[in-house]
């Protein structure tokens, strides 16, 4: 029996309201395109559209026709999804006008470049516009890059190829993915990143670097290094590069970086390359770079590193292609950026945005920095940035990585965490681990208080997991490695030097017993004390223990400043070193930033350049 038509209306009334509710509901689009969420670990397959944005591939072209026509047919081959809009760029650079070799050879370059505009002017080009741009002199490979592009918006990448590349079939799926997972999705997004390169990773440019050893699981990750061979740029950082350039330039600056192999590569090829200023921009702005790894030598993008500016001849491919039925390709999942691993230019891997925010999340960042059962806690209370930068760059060359920063919430704080220093956020360390419940205290000290206890508090936690520990104060220099490193031979438990801000507390049964809760509570009562003594609030924690020891007739060691320490403020103006057998270089708090960074100078201890950033890239090989 067939249905009536009044059981048939509600059910086709029904079907009608809900097939507009569906599309309404997918015409709506988010405000701001970065809040858009993506599902956990998606796989290349499993991305939804996502919002609007527009690639530009540049292609850069100078008298290489063969090369070009693999290119671009490797270009057109690609899978495109038709909704988003990809343009094709092609720059022509023109041949040098060389009168020394005769007519025939300029009737043969000018056929060349005829040949090769015909070519790319017949070239079809379905998935956008297409733009060529023919120089009307020789441009070179920097200017090739660099002038290639200027963002027209947020929403605009550069997909940048030099001609002897070829791309996967599946190398615009993947680019699609890395824009909407980790550029649109607010959850992933981090200024720090600058883009993804297709290529192979095989070269590390820090010199004495790391080995590039990557597991088989790891297959997306990021490393500092641009990719010449195919290379996504992100607008903002590029925009930002193009100006910094500007101005070094302008200013007659050179992008050397010493401890780097592109260092050499600079000083004998000069301005016809560009990847030694983008990499002196990397490396002071702390920047980084997708790569993918995957077996057998295989990439989205192959350079076949034909004859030109880089080869003097042919070299051939470096890699193999993937091909469209890879199966490594289409389960590749695109994880949190916090699950990624992180490297710098020797390969060394970067721990990124260590913030410690409570004694719970303490302990875990302790014991990923200690060695030797040893941990030295740097205060940056009322210690200038650059001084902090320079103090940085001498660990660095040390190879000291047992450190953890503390100090207060500033802009500082968060950048050092953002480079992979490990810090103690103490404002917020204070505040959760409620330290003042206990007393009260006026509001004109509360500052220091605060101070004291934040970092006496973390010392007992260091104690209490077996780690010896030093508080050290900003305004000193490490002159060697083995400086914190039990290397004055202490009697004591405890070495004091408050003139110059050093504490060392040895982990022990006898100490565990005396830094307890009461001791730290009464090292922050002494606060107005101290006042009354003049003493100054850079000193008053490391006062607050002495006296405190003293009262308890608990014993402890001076620190002798004329065999370890060297004081800038007195060295002979003709003096350009503290000499071998000091430990460190240290001067008064009080002293102006500008008279140590002169004394620091004449010492060739400064070692930051006029952004900040170390003046070297020193690569260790793991110990």
């Amino acid at each position: 029996m067939a249905p009536s038509k009044k059981n048939i209306l509600p059910l086709l009334l029904l079907f009608l309201l809900l097939s507009l509710s569906t599309i309404f509901l997918f015409s709506l689009s988010p405000s701001n395109p970065k809040s858009q969420i993506l599902p956990q670990f998606p796989t290349i397959s499993t991305l939804n559209p996502g919002p609007n944005f527009t690639l530009l591939i540049k292609v850069l072209t100078f008298n290489r026709l063969s090369s070009l026509s693999r290119c671009l047919n490797s270009l057109s081959k690609a899978q495109y999804d038709g909704i988003n809009k990809v343009h094709l760029h092609v720059f022509v650079d023109h041949f040098f006008q060389d009168f020394q070799n005769g007519s025939a050879d300029l009737d043969h370059r000018l056929n060349l470049s005829k040949k090769i505009l015909d070519f790319v002017d017949g070239f079809d080009w379905k998935y956008g516009e297409k733009f060529v741009h023919y120089r009307t002199s020789n441009a070179g490979l920097q200017a090739q890059w660099l002038e290639s592009w200027w963002p027209s918006s947020d929403h605009e990448f550069a997909f940048v190829v030099e001609d002897d590349l070829e791309v996967s079939p599946l190398y615009y799926r993947f680019l699609k993915a890395v824009i909407l997972n980790y550029y649109y999705n607010g959850s992933n997004f981090s200024p720090m990143i600058y883009g993804a390169s297709l290529q192979r990773p095989r070269f590390v440019p820090g010199k004495h670097g790391n080995k590039m050893h990557l597991d088989s699981g790891t297959h997306l990750f990021l490393y500092q290094l641009v990719g010449t061979w195919g290379q996504l740029l992100f607008p903002k950082p590029w925009k930002e590069f193009r100006l910094w350039y500007d101005t070094h330039k302008a200013k007659g600056m050179k992008p050397y970086l010493e401890g780097m192999v592109t260092n050499g590569w600079y000083k004998k090829m000069g301005e016809r390359i560009w990847t030694p200023w983008f990499i002196k921009f990397i490396h002071s702005h702390g920047y980084f770079n997708f790569y993918t790894n995957f077996l057998q030598e295989r990439a989205l993008s192959v350079s076949h590193r034909d004859a030109g500016v880089n080869y003097g001849k042919t070299a051939g491919p470096d890699s193999y292609l993937l091909d469209e039925n890879s199966n490594a390709f289409n389960s590749l999942k695109l994880h949190p950026l916090s699950d990624l691993k992180w490297y710098d230019f020797c390969f060394r891997e970067v721990f990124t945005n260590r913030i410690v925010r409570s004694p719970d999340e303490l302990r875990s960042v302790l014991q990923s920095v200690q060695k030797n059962d040893t941990v030295i806690v740097i205060s940056l209370y009322r210690v200038s940035e650059i001084i902090i930068r320079n103090f940085l760059c001498h660990i660095e060359m040390l190879n000291i990585r047992n450190y953890i920063f503390i100090g207060p919430t500033s802009r500082f704080l968060l950048d050092l965490a953002r480079r992979g220093h490990p810090v103690i956020n103490a404002d917020q360390f204070y505040d959760i681990s409620k330290l003042d419940k206990s007393f009260k205290f006026q509001n004109s000290v509360k500052e220091l208080i605060k101070e004291i206890l934040v970092e006496a508090f973390v010392t007992k936690k260091c104690l209490e997991l077996g780690y010896s520990t030093w508080l050290v104060d900003g305004n000193m220099i490490p002159l060697a490695s083995d400086l914190f490193l039990n290397s004055f031979e202490q009697t004591n438990d405890f070495v004091v030097w408050k003139s110059y801000r050093l504490l060392y507390v040895r982990s022990s049964s006898p100490v565990l017993k005396i830094w307890v809760d009461d001791f730290i509570q009464e090292a922050a009562t002494l606060v107005n004390t101290l006042r009354k003594d003049s003493v100054s609030s850079d000193s008053g924690f490391f006062y607050a223990v002495e006296k405190l020891l003293r009262q308890k007739s608990i014993k402890y060691n001076s620190m002798d400043e004329r065999r370890l320490g060297f004081d800038i403020n007195i060295a002979d103006a003709n003096q350009t070193s503290p000499g071998n057998e000091k430990k460190f270089a240290f001067w008064s708090s009080e002293t102006e930033p500008e008279i140590i960074q002169r004394q620091l100078v004449q010492l060739r201890l400064w070692v930051v350049d006029d952004e900040s950033s170390c003046t070297a890239v020193v690569c260790h090989h793991p110990s």
